[in-house]
């Protein structure tokens, strides 16, 4: 358990770089459960998710090595139950159900965990098992998949569920037949975990679009990947330079992944120099409104909307922020009215009326993003604030502290 300290009112520059993406070193991960032989990541964010992953990998028989962005794995014969406890603390865990059915035509998979930000049902998963030739029991708290073999299928999503497109993909690559993914999820990660099987031999193509099609294989081998940057530790970032009104680069970026966002901040006045592996930004003297809402992708992420908000408290005018993916993503926001944020929530909709004059505070985070956004309000808020609940922020920020610091800021870790 850790808490931060954040002194308000710094304003941030320099660069700063961005590590590899948390949603798709975890997926890589869980693919290479699919193949056989050594496999070498690279650009792997030292973060906790990472480390569970890791825990629940070597309970399934992998052999896991991980030092300084690099993580080798070698993968030889798996076990097809995972270790409840690791799986309950992180939603994407889940994902390793598709590679094992697909491998052992068996799984054990007891009920994810993860960040409580709305509802998030299995079933688009299971049912897309199903389809496939699955049985799926409930026994407890585990899911029991079962399945001799898998067989192709055509399948449509009621909804583009990123979770339920990975692990309908992955399951796909040794099934018999061919299996057609419509409505699929569309985002960046996607395409890497597309790229990372085809390498290891698999036929999937269509990534990145809304028809995803898999031909099976009999086996997999191994491969060698370097992970995308993050696309939303990139935002987080570009978003704590605006608002302490500072300027810099965030460095090591894809600025097609955050697109939408970048026109969400140039709506608002801020200056943009876009390069092909970098971002400038450089804050106007006056903050303008926004009006957003958030999407699949390519929509504006719904993992970047805490953020936004808490740079919308520092905008002229009243801001309106709309969630159409998670129905429980407001918790947050009680937190940034204690430092003085004018806010209302209107069902799925947030009103800010800015700028807001913010007082530091203690805070307490209660997921990975809302922790973030509230170190971002405490950055603009005059005097100390404290954050607690650091250990949701781990999950998906390397050393989040010292990156702040080295841009300006004065955020301490406090071990507690």
């Amino acid at each position: 358990m850790a808490k931060f300290l954040v002194e308000g009112r710094r304003t941030l520059g320099g660069k700063v770089r961005i590590n590899g993406a948390k949603n798709s070193a975890l997926k890589l991960m869980v693919a290479a459960l699919l193949g056989q032989g050594k496999f070498t990541l690279e650009n792997v964010p030292e973060i906790t998710d990472v480390k569970t992953m890791a825990g629940v990998l070597r309970a399934l028989g992998a052999d896991v090595r991980f030092s300084s962005g690099r993580m080798e794995l070698t993968v030889s014969s798996v076990e097809g139950q995972t270790p409840e406890a690791l799986v309950k603390s992180m939603r994407a865990s889940v994902q390793v159900m598709g590679p094992l059915l697909a491998r052992l035509g068996w799984a054990r998979v007891a009920k994810p965990g993860g960040c409580n930000i709305g509802s998030r049902p299995l079933d688009i998963h299971l049912a897309g098992f199903e389809q496939m030739g699955a049985s799926i029991d409930v026994e407890g708290d585990m899911f029991v998949a079962r399945a001799p073999r898998l067989h192709g299928a055509d399948i449509t999503f009621r909804y583009p569920s990123v979770g339920a497109t990975e692990n309908i993909m992955m399951a796909a690559t040794m099934a018999k037949g061919r299996t057609v993914i419509r409505n699929a999820a569309r985002e960046p990660e996607i395409i890497d975990i597309q790229e990372f099987l085809n390498r290891m031999g698999a036929r999937v193509k269509g990534a990145g679009t809304p028809v995803i099609t898999i031909d099976g294989v009999p086996e997999l081998g191994s491969a060698d990947y370097p992970v995308i940057p993050d696309r939303i530790e990139a935002g987080t970032y570009l978003l704590a330079f605006l608002i302490t009104g500072g300027s810099g680069t965030i460095e090591n970026v894809v600025p097609e992944h955050i697109a939408p966002l970048l026109q969400v901040v140039s709506a608002m006045g801020a200056e943009l120099d876009v390069q092909e592996n970098s971002v400038r930004v450089v804050s106007p003297s006056r903050l303008k409104a926004c009006q957003v809402s958030t999407g699949p992708y390519p929509g504006f992420p719904t993992d970047l909307q805490p953020q936004l908000v808490a740079l919308a408290t520092q905008a002229w005018g009243s801001s309106i922020v709309v969630e159409e993916v998670f129905d429980r993503r407001f918790g947050y926001t009680s937190e940034l009215q204690k430092l003085g944020a004018q806010i209302e929530v209107r069902k799925r909709a947030i009103i800010i009326d800015g700028p807001n004059e913010l007082q530091g505070v203690k805070l307490a985070a209660g997921d990975l993003r809302a922790g973030a956004a509230l170190v971002l309000g405490a950055l603009a808020a005059e005097g100390e604030s404290v954050v607690q609940g650091v250990e949701h922020i781990d999950r998906g920020y390397e050393a989040m502290e010292l990156r702040l610091q080295s841009l300006g800021g004065h955020v301490v870790r406090i071990e507690e």
